[in-house]
């Protein structure tokens, strides 16, 4: 029998908790809270650690390799996530107000999933703080890359694999609970309906922004190498279609590599490229975290204001750094900076995990779709060719080719 994937167990988890919400007493919703609650403590726990095993040797892998080459790839990465993120802004900012219902967010609680109490409560705090993580994992990661620690890299790298089996062993099989519980809850305190309207209008707007921002990525490496980006963006649906499926840029690499090679990057391009892609350009999952992230502080009434979300943003691009191959990995490395740099609560981060884990799969498909048009911009500046471009063919005639 196939095992279900992560996302239809989602829907399902939706499903079962608006059904069960309609009709459970009170005294049930309320075990189903005090999970809710428990879960929320681990997550915050895990939050400093997830941030510290993931970008501490994502730094230290961007420290040793092909130099030039390294940091120029990565700077095309970075800006690329920090426009994907702005994009996103500036389309939600404008658009939101009008897409959403005013009436909806008015009568909509500012304590969105906080109806009823927890039977107990059990506090897990975390070892240190998000911000402490950070700096940690700079220190350690500039640190492994400057005296080129093997044995600490080693450590790093361990420490990371443990987390990542935490996530995807753990916190991700007991996720869709988590949901279920989430959206009883909503339900018992007659939320769902507001809450389901800005979902299925957010998914369509994330949708259409990582379309737009495929096209402009290929379109610039299609001007820069004088080919029809169109083609360039045809070649790539494979690898589009297979991150859906898999949830997962490192899982989707092989694909990915393929495509880039059948758009005529060089292999040396092409392998260093897509696998280091792969781990640091998230401009699809930026746009997904800020387009969600926005619509949480809409219905919350708070303060969106691009000054309060460049930052944010800017922060993204580096904790995203290695997120895991697990569903849901760059969502996880997020929380910390949902909490300390936008102000987001526990039953919000709760909700920002159900809104993003529902488009994952296609933050994943923009991300690797995009690390094909990286390597057609990096083919150029290392100076070669599209290699099944003739030499003798105009450049006007491959515009239109």
């Amino acid at each position: 029998m196939k095992k279900i994937g992560l996302l239809p167990k989602l829907i399902i988890a939706i499903v079962l908790g608006i059904l069960l919400g309609s009709f459970l007493p009170d005294w049930a919703v309320r075990v189903l809270t005090t999970y809710n609650y428990i879960f929320a403590q681990f997550i915050n726990f895990a939050v400093p650690l997830i941030i510290v095993a993931f970008v501490a040797p994502g730094i230290a892998d961007l420290g040793d390799g092909a130099g030039k080459t390294l940091a120029i790839t990565a700077g095309i990465a970075y800006v690329s996530t920090l426009i994907a993120g702005s994009l996103a802004y500036g389309a939600n900012a404008l658009l939101l107000p009008k897409i959403l219902d005013p009436a909806s967010l008015t009568n909509f609680s500012a304590s969105t999933a906080e109806g009823l109490k927890t039977y107990f409560e059990v506090n897990i705090p975390p070892i240190f703080g998000v911000m402490t993580a950070l700096i940690l994992a700079f220190l350690l990661g500039i640190g492994m890359a400057a005296v080129n620690s093997k044995s600490m890299k080693s450590v790093a790298d361990e420490f990371q694999a443990i987390i990542a089996s935490v996530i995807k062993n753990f916190i991700i099989p007991l996720l869709p609970l988590h949901i279920l519980g989430i959206f009883a809850n909503m339900t018992f305190n007659g939320q769902v309906a507001a809450v389901l309207s800005v979902f299925i209008r957010v998914f369509a707007l994330v949708l259409v922004l990582h379309l737009l921002m495929l096209v402009l990525q290929f379109t610039i490496a299609g001007v820069l190498n004088g080919v029809n980006p169109l083609r360039l963006m045809k070649n790539m649906i494979p690898a589009y279609l297979t991150a859906i499926g898999t949830q997962s840029s490192a899982a989707t690499i092989p694909i990915t590599l393929a495509q880039t090679r059948k758009n005529g990057v060089q292999e040396n391009i092409a392998e260093f490229t897509v696998p280091l892609c792969a781990t640091i350009h998230l401009s699809g999952s930026t746009i997904t975290l800020v387009s969600c992230s926005i619509a949480m502080m809409m219905i919350h009434g708070m303060n969106f204001q691009f000054a309060v979300f460049f930052p944010f943003i800017m922060a993204l691009g580096v904790t995203m750094i290695a997120a895991p191959g697990v569903p849901g990995g760059a969502v996880m490395a997020a929380l910390g900076l949902l909490a300390s740099m936008l102000g987001f609560t526990e039953p919000m981060i709760a909700l920002m995990i159900a809104l993003y884990m529902a488009q994952d799969s296609f933050g994943t498909a923009c991300n690797v779709t995009g690390d094909g048009a990286i390597a057609l911009i990096m083919n150029k500046i290392s100076g070669h060719r599209l290699e099944w471009m003739p030499k003798t063919k105009m450049k006007e005639d491959l515009i239109t080719d």
